[in-house]
């Protein structure tokens, strides 16, 4: 199987990229573009059905995790890169490429991460909120922590990549 379900909402079918990798537990709705080399996991729920979701290159979304719009007022937007872990809400809003949502966290409508941005596991980062490049943010409601080292940062870069090649293993032992 090279995908899980993928179902049609108002006549819109998702449309993944052959070199990306959906579960086959995962269930993706409406108007949903999967770029390249990306992969979502077991039991996680795209639903574009009042706006639309669009997901870069080489994004994980890990399991059970529920994308979302607004209707007709905030579609999501996903870049490249960029890791959401599981159990996360993403809810109408942008993660820039490379941003990082730490497992179980919540972001809300209209909230930005910016590229290299960071929302610790747990979070919740509340609707019209924007974490810089290289912020971390925690707490409910989040709010800055500190400023990452490139250091820092270059640790958590290496979780894409991981999942590219992981969802190539899953893959190929899945036939």
């Amino acid at each position: 199987m090279t995908h899980g379900p993928l179902y049609p909402f108002e006549g819109k079918l998702p449309e993944i990229h052959p070199e990306a990798w959906i579960a086959p537990t995962a269930a993706l709705i409406g108007d949903v573009t999967i770029g390249a080399k990306s992969n979502i996991w077991y039991h996680c729920v795209l639903r574009g059905d009042t706006n639309f979701i669009r997901i870069g290159r080489g994004t994980n979304i890990q399991d059970g995790t529920i994308i979302h719009v607004n209707a007709g007022k905030q579609a999501t937007q996903i870049g490249d890169d960029v890791t959401v872990g599981h159990a996360a809400i993403i809810h109408a809003c942008t993660l820039m490429n490379r941003a990082f949502v730490g497992m179980g966290a919540t972001v809300l409508d209209d909230a930005v991460i910016e590229e290299d941005g960071m929302l610790a596991a747990g979070s919740v980062l509340p609707p019209g909120k924007r974490i810089a490049a290289m912020e971390l943010w925690m707490g409910n409601p989040a709010k800055l922590v500190r400023i990452l080292t490139p250091e820092q940062r270059a640790g958590f870069d290496k979780t894409a990549p991981h999942y590219v090649e992981l969802s190539g293993r899953h893959r190929a032992s899945l036939g």
